[in-house]
């Protein structure tokens, strides 16, 4: 069988390399552009995003990120976020009292985490559905976060025939979302290319799941 083709969306957010390599290690075929028709002709889209959320947005707007992300999912074409990127698919960030628009796809607010100690840096447990996807065999395996920023609540409202998306929380003061599975579009807030060999595998279980 062919590799799977996964292009890691370039549009000047950091971790691109890294991201592009632990995806090659877990079975893709890795490219990294903004360009569009190899965006929608792709198997898969990573998007990644370090930074604060309005630069994020700033840069994915600029190079049409929104636009191609809901192109792929009309489509039913996988997307994956990590970290902002994982951030900047519900309608808005807050941070340091600036309010940023997201793209939107799912509803709720990205804020501070309600914890003692910012950032929430290093490897933490996260609490998976059981008929999860991504976590498939490595459910009980930590995974390493950088933020101080996340959604704590899910509010999406869903009705047949659409499945529930599957949710994983963990906790750092708080209850926060460490990942979401939504049909085509999945999102984890913690680094799977900064997470060892559970962060592969659970990369090579979305490649599979293509």
């Amino acid at each position: 069988m062919s590799q799977p083709s996964v292009v890691v969306l370039d549009y000047g957010s950091g971790n691109v390399h890294s991201a592009a390599k632990a995806l090659e290690a877990a079975g893709a075929r890795v490219q990294l552009t903004a360009d569009r028709k190899a965006v929608l002709a792709a198997d898969g889209l990573l998007v990644p995003g370090v930074g604060s959320y309005s630069a994020v947005m700033a840069a994915l707007n600029s190079a049409g990120g929104g636009d191609l992300i809901d192109q792929r999912l009309a489509g039913s074409k996988p997307v994956l976020g990590i970290c902002v990127g994982m951030q900047v698919l519900f309608d808005r960030g807050v941070e340091r009292g600036t309010e940023t628009e997201g793209l939107g796809q799912w509803p709720g607010v990205v804020t501070e985490l309600d914890a003692p100690i910012l950032p929430h840096m290093g490897w933490n447990t996260v609490a998976t559905p059981d008929d999860s996807i991504l976590f498939a065999g490595i459910q009980r395996e930590r995974f390493y976060f950088v933020h101080s920023y996340a959604a704590s609540r899910w509010t999406l409202e869903t009705t047949k025939p659409f499945p529930e998306p599957r949710l994983t929380w963990a906790e750092h003061g708080a209850p926060f979302l460490a990942a979401v599975e939504n049909g085509p579009l999945s999102a984890t807030q913690f680094h799977p290319e900064k997470s060892g060999e559970p962060g592969i595998r659970l990369l090579s279980n979305w490649i599979t799941s293509l």
